[in-house]
């Protein structure tokens, strides 16, 4: 399973803030820590707003802090915000074959097993593991 930029800086992102839920951080700090511009990650704070995972501020003391369940949100529930649902994508070249429809059933499977563990994965599993 390859995450699209967008997906991985939702999840770096998450953590970063789930790690001390009372700390705010602003954008610029964060796009800063990660190495990408503030406007892109903007784009993902938002998308983890809407979904009530942080909650931003603006101002002299804006920013953005945690305010989801770290025990409850799994790894997975954060993917899903960011990528397609699985099934929804197109057709590639190649697949309509026996070869191809194998390697999709493949690849499929391998997919199931991404996605299992990320369900399993919890953001306070993930925070307990030294950083």
């Amino acid at each position: 399973m390859k995450l699209q930029t967008g997906t991985r800086l939702g999840l770096y992102a998450t953590l970063e803030l789930a790690r001390d839920p009372d700390r705010t951080l602003s954008a610029a700090d964060l796009a800063e820590r990660f190495g990408v511009s503030t406007h892109h990650l903007a784009k993902v704070l938002r998308t983890l707003a809407g979904a009530g995972l942080v909650q931003g501020g603006r101002g002299a003391a804006g920013g953005y802090r945690f305010t989801g369940n770290r025990r409850r949100t799994t790894l997975m529930d954060i993917v899903a915000l960011f990528e397609p649902a699985p099934g929804s994508r197109g057709k590639e070249p190649g697949e309509e074959t026996e070869i191809g429809g194998a390697l999709q059933r493949v690849l499929a499977e391998i997919d199931e097993i991404a996605e299992a563990t990320l369900r399993s994965v919890s953001l306070e599993t993930m925070l307990k593991h030294p950083m």
